[in-house]
């Protein structure tokens, strides 16, 4: 099963602030708030919701295909990923523009406050699909993630058009779009992913109920945090698959990401939506505990130790011979 995944391709800037954000805002000031900051840390890492996705992929041993735009600065990412199992040849390179820049701030209570320059991603509107299919000779499934806006709608266009399954999810782009274009992005996707916060801004922003929404879509996965993640189909009962045990919880960036990287390498393999949703999960759980978004290490045996603790030896058995 051939998935490209699109999507930013970016270098993150986190900072870690000790306190807590809610302590520092008084209720009737917000609208005029001016804060700063004063941070403990400071880590620059690899980062961008495609590049994760893909990085999570390969981690697992599925050759996914990034499709993004990117600076001449990329590359030194591009062989990192290279390295691990992303087939990087569908990425445009800028002539003039850097790889884009997440800068993000996370407090004691795991709350997060970023900013997004989108530098070359601008370009990734010029990217055609049909040379990506062409290239690898065909795409099974492409995952359409939170990208320059105007990319992402025209290639869930050119889904629609050459009929090549697509799955939606916004992400951060969900905050800068209006009704019409999300219903534009979700309407027919086999897969509508969101986490709870973003699954009440898409029903608010389109006016649709969750059932008309659930509907337009085969699934809606919907992460929910710390009590892990639920699978709807309309006619089915709702799959819900909850968190692998923490051995630490260091930092929650690129959690998201992981879980879509296990979810659709679990969709590759064949495994079935539960299971797919347990391997999501479990390697979303390793992310929250490294600082960086493609800083974990996936070692076969002790991903599948802790995966057969958490859900338990059938499912494990069904995993185990696919996991590169």
């Amino acid at each position: 099963m051939r998935i490209a995944v699109t999507g930013s391709i970016a270098t993150d800037h986190l900072m870690t602030f000790p306190g807590r954000f809610a302590d520092q805002l008084v209720a009737d000031q917000l609208h005029t708030v001016s804060l700063s900051f004063l941070v403990d840390n400071l880590d620059v890492r690899r980062g961008g919701v495609g590049a994760n996705i893909c990085f999570g992929m390969g981690q697992l041993g599925t050759r996914p295909i990034l499709v993004g735009a990117a600076g001449s600065d990329f590359d030194e990412y591009r062989a990192w990923l290279d390295r691990h199992g992303v087939d990087t040849g569908s990425v445009r390179i800028s002539e003039v523009l850097h790889t884009a820049r997440f800068v993000c701030t996370t407090d004691a209570d795991h709350n997060q406050i970023g900013s997004f320059y989108t530098g070359a991603m601008s370009e990734a509107r010029q990217i055609e699909l049909k040379s990506v299919a062409d290239r690898v000779g065909g795409l099974d499934l492409v995952l359409i993630g939170a990208d320059d806006p105007e990319a992402m709608l025209r290639h869930t266009e050119e889904c629609r058009s050459r009929q090549i399954p697509f799955a939606a999810d916004f992400s951060q782009q969900i905050a800068r779009m209006n009704g019409d274009e999300i219903r534009i992005l979700l309407d027919g996707a086999t897969y509508l992913f969101s986490n709870e916060y973003e699954k009440g801004l898409i029903e608010s922003k389109t006016g649709w109920t969750d059932e008309e929404i659930l509907g337009r879509v085969g699934h809606r996965v919907t992460t929910l945090g710390a009590n892990g993640v639920r699978i709807e189909r309309v006619g089915h009962e709702p799959i819900e698959v909850g968190c692998a045990e923490e051995e630490a919880k260091v930092d929650p960036t690129g959690v998201g990401d992981a879980f879509r990287a296990g979810f659709l390498s679990g969709l590759t393999w064949g495994v079935g939506l539960e299971r797919a949703a347990q391997v999501g999960c479990m390697l979303a759980t390793l992310v929250i505990e490294t600082l960086g978004t493609q800083e974990y290490t996936l070692r076969r045996a002790h991903f599948m130790d802790r995966f057969t603790k958490a859900y338990g030896h059938e499912a494990a058995a069904e995993v185990r011979g696919h996991l590169g």
